[in-house]
């Protein structure tokens, strides 16, 4: 990567204006010699003399502003397009054999009876750009290392099964299985680039439009922190991300930009195919997505290559003396051109060339068939191969290729460039004879109109599958693979916990405290103490993990080159070019394509990460939740924190940092298991279990969701008969009632446990209830494990029926059974169905808002004295007391009365 010194400083605007002119004349003889050329020469002179300037000025290393735009013509010049080193008739015959088997598998895939559909225009837009990069580019992982990352774009995906089934990696029992996942078993293929579905084939999800970008950056910047770190040797990895003009509409894509410019990731390189088109039309009708993209790259700091126009213009450009054809071609916009590209070459000839004489003087030895057959760039392979081998050998920037093409190019003029294209799946035998002789393939009329359309393979032992087999062997193996070579890491010993285990004695801190204090004792330890990757989105402080500043430190490329204004602290702000805490400022989803590169790091570079990802819980699965499932898609594995979690337990801050709901969000997610832990000791076993599940001898592809929360309380120490296996399962009982006669059973998570306490005390005094408590450390997972249960008694009804572990651990409690949380009552209902007894919950169902944690709780009725009166209910319900004492429990605890509650602890952010 450049230094520092060799990056281009960023100057903002034009002429400084505070900057005194200490040579007049000279000026102004500059600006005569401007004006001479205008008057003489004309103003496409004098506007290349001027960029010829600015380009000299760049050589010569002086700082002039950047050019947002330029020209609607290639970046690199055909003088120096470097040799192309392939065998370019091999290449197209190969190209056309996995553009027609594409577009086949999703027209097969469309047969009556099976209609699963596919998309076949966006790979036939982008096939040159593949196939150019399969060839000569995309390194594989049969060297040992992790070869190069490679982002494909979604709706490409048959085209790149094409290609595997020539190289005989699919079978074309696969094939005809696309979109038939279960009902082709085991032969099925997934839609789109799906690692969990097919897992040693696909590494990147990248359908869900905009994540692809995002997760290539920070996949570029994860492999040079594992570099810097010294955990894996990752200079050879180049990230390619294959994307959509359209799709950078998407927040996601543009978004994270300027982390890749601010630390030279020069080993990213994004190819955006340009094909003027979104889903149902034109990307920009009356504008140009490729002078747009390219003003928001360079912008950003980004090394940006267009590619526009194949070899066909280029004599046309060498005539342009007056520069009119490069007006023509900027001020056209793209709407326009995709009518060009399905009109006639006499409509072209009249509307584009027709209007200057000057350009029809270019064209006029041209026949119409010529002038049709203009083409975009994207398609040519040699020009495809100058951008990407420019790209390459940048230095210091992340390069942009924007390549032009046509959507749904030769498929025929039913496809080609038109609206609806992106959406048409099936094409007609007309479509595929016409389709078959523009790719001049074998194939004959009868073979066409006699059922399905036929699979083509040239032969095994033919020359175009001999030049792919040796490219990928001379590349390092076949592309895309997804290899797990990581070995099981050696976990901490049990003494590790202890010290968490113990509680915290007679001081009060909030959970999240008692995790941080875990951290440091796992981050100390000398087999994985290195490999944790902490991750937070400019909340370090929030959380009390500044106390990792000193020793930890922030990774930063470039180190810290500035004294740090709290420098003299003992907690002082550091940063390092091999620092473990990333810092990715305020993002989260810039934190969280951290974690999902460092989750897969096991496999992307066969080297384990243990990422963890502390955040304000109300802005993870809520605002980033996409994520969250293309974390479980791609298999990471990993420990996220909702920290300052729960709907009343963040004092003060308001409706849009309360949150209520994100463990019912993360219920939805299979890949992720949520607790809920109360205690340090609960936190201790959680964690522990969660590394030997994700990190030990027989690894799960599961990542943990813990909610922790900022309010302050005593942890006791674990008791002598700790139930580990409820805690790991979701429930074990905390407290067994030791007064009172009317038996009751509640269950709390969280920081409700103290409530429920508080509760048990209350009932027993006032109203002689004895009530055990019970801490739910995770009401998903009950449920997920009581659902499966009833999947396998509805299958196997001969067997003997299994009961639920939530229905067994509670038998031998009498009830009622009331249920409260810090979360809307959905949370703590997902076990209402197994649960041996009635069963009430109470919750925070509602908007968040600013208050005391006791009028919050008041107002939610969800507080201890709530509690007393839910259980109260309950058990006037089943007739166990006398209803006239609810009216009096509400009465005497004025649960009507907001203010009367008592307000609790302060607040506090950790």
């Amino acid at each position: 990567m450049a230094s520092g010194s060799d990056r281009n400083p960023i100057i903002i605007g034009g002429l400084p204006s505070q900057v005194p002119d200490f040579d007049p004349e000279e000026t102004q003889e500059w600006l005569d010699s401007l004006d001479a050329a205008v008057d003489q020469r004309g103003r496409e002179r004098a506007r290349y003399l001027m960029l010829r300037l600015i380009e000299r000025a760049r050589e010569k290393r002086v700082a002039v502003p950047e050019m947002r735009s330029t020209d609607y013509v290639n970046t690199i010049a055909t003088k120096d397009e470097p040799f192309f080193p392939g065998n370019e008739e091999i290449e197209r015959k190969i190209l056309n054999a996995t553009r027609w088997n594409a577009a086949v598998m999703v027209s097969r895939a469309q047969r009556p009876g099976i209609g699963v559909g596919g998309h076949i225009a966006t790979f036939a837009s982008s096939a040159s750009l593949y196939d150019v990069g399969f060839n000569h580019f995309f390194r594989g992982k049969d060297q040992g290392d992790g070869g190069d990352q490679i982002f494909f774009q979604g709706h490409a995906s048959p085209g790149i099964y094409a290609r595997a089934f020539l190289l005989d990696r699919l079978s074309e029992q696969q094939l005809d299985a696309f979109r038939q996942e279960k009902s082709k078993a085991p032969y099925g293929l997934s839609s789109y680039p799906h690692p969990r579905s097919m897992p040693d084939f696909w590494e990147f999800p990248t359908v869900s439009m905009g994540l692809g970008p995002l997760g290539a950056i920070f996949q570029a910047r994860m492999n040079r922190y594992m570099a810097a770190r010294g955990i894996a040797d990752t200079s050879k990895s180049h990230v390619w991300a294959f994307l959509g003009d359209g799709e950078m509409d998407e927040p996601e894509s543009l978004g994270q930009l300027s982390i890749a410019a601010r630390e030279g990731l020069d080993n990213l390189t994004f190819v955006v195919n340009c094909n003027l088109q979104r889903l149902d039309g034109p990307v920009r009708g009356n504008g140009k997505i490729i002078q747009e993209l390219e003003s928001q790259f360079r912008g950003a700091g980004w090394n940006v290559i267009k590619l526009v126009w194949d070899r066909t213009w280029d004599p046309l450009l060498a005539q342009d003396r007056d520069g009119v054809l490069v007006n023509q071609l900027n001020t056209t916009p793209d709407g326009q051109f995709q009518t060009y590209a399905t009109e006639t070459g006499s409509y072209i000839r009249e509307h584009f060339f027709g209007h200057d004489h000057r350009l029809r003087a270019m064209v006029e030895n041209m026949t119409d068939d010529q002038i049709l057959h203009l083409g975009r760039g994207g398609h040519d392979h040699q020009k495809v191969y100058a951008a990407f081998a420019a790209a390459k050998e940048h230095k210091g920037q992340p390069t942009v290729v924007l390549a032009q093409t046509v959507k749904g190019w030769t498929l025929g003029p039913n496809f080609e460039g038109r609206n609806a294209t992106h959406q048409m799946k099936k094409l007609t035998v007309a479509d595929l004879k016409g389709f078959r002789d523009r790719l001049h393939l074998p194939i004959t009329d009868q073979e066409l109109e006699s059922g399905a359309p036929p699979y083509y393979h040239p032969g095994r032992k033919s020359e175009e599958i001999q030049y792919m087999h040796d490219r990928r062997n001379a590349l390092g193996g076949y592309v895309p693979t997804r290899v797990v070579r990581s070995k099981p890491l050696v976990l901490p010993e049990d003494k590790t916990y202890a010290s968490v285990k113990k509680g915290s004695g007679q001081q009060s801190i909030a959970t999240t405290m008692a995790f941080v204090r875990l951290l440091k004792d796992l981050m100390r330890d000398k087999e994985i103490g290195k490999r944790f990757v902490l991750i937070a989105p400019d909340e370090y402080r929030t959380f009390g993990m500044d106390s990792f500043f000193p020793s930890a430190k922030i990774y930063n490329p470039l180190g810290q080159q500035y004294e740090s204004v709290d420098r003299e602290l003992l907690l002082a702000y550091k940063e390092s070019p091999t620092g473990q805490m990333l810092h990715d400022g305020i993002s989260e989803a810039g934190c969280t394509a951290s974690l999902i590169a460092a989750g897969s790091a096991y496999a992307t570079h066969g080297e384990p990460l243990i990422p963890v990802y502390v955040f304000y819980s109300m802005f993870g699965f809520q605002r980033t939740g996409d994520q969250f499932w293309q974390m479980a898609d791609q298999l990471a594995r990993g420990f996220v924190l909702g920290a300052t979690a729960g709907r009343t337990t963040l004092t003060g801050e308001g409706l849009q940092h309360a949150d209520g709901h994100s463990q019912l969000l993360a219920s939805t997610n299979p890949g992720c298991v949520a607790y809920d832990p109360a205690y340090s000791y609960e936190i201790a076993y959680i964690v522990q279990d969660g590394l030997r599940r994700m990190y030990g001898p027989d690894s799960e592809d599961v990542f943990y969701y813990l909610t922790v929360y900022n309010e302050p309380i005593q942890h006791p120490a674990e008791p002598a008969d700790v139930d580990v296996e409820g805690i790991l399962k979701g429930v074990h009982r905390v407290s067994q009632g030791a007064a009172g006669t009317v038996p009751a059973q509640i269950l709390a998570s969280g920081v409700a446990v103290p409530w429920a306490i508080e509760a048990q005390r209350i009932l027993a005094e006032d109203w002689n209830v004895r009530a055990d408590v019970w801490s739910a450390t995770s009401w998903n997972e009950l449920r997920r494990e009581a659902v499966e249960v009833e999947r396998h008694n509805l299958l196997h009804p001969e067997e003997e029926q299994r009961v639920p572990y939530v229905t067994r651990k509670l038998s031998g409690a009498e009830g009622p059974f009331v249920a409260v949380s810090d979360w809307m009552r959905s949370v703590p209902d997902q076990i209402a169905r197994w649960v041996p007894g009635t069963y009430q919950s109470l919750g925070a169902d509602g908007f968040g808002f600013a208050d005391t944690r006791g009028a919050a709780r008041r107002f939610f009725h969800i507080d201890a004295q709530s509690i007393v009166v839910g259980v109260l209910t309950e058990l006037a319900r089943e007739g166990k007391v006398d209803r006239s004492v609810l009216k009096q429990a509400i009465d005497r605890y004025q649960l009507l009365d907001v203010a009367s509650a008592d307000p609790g602890a302060a607040g506090g952010d950790a």
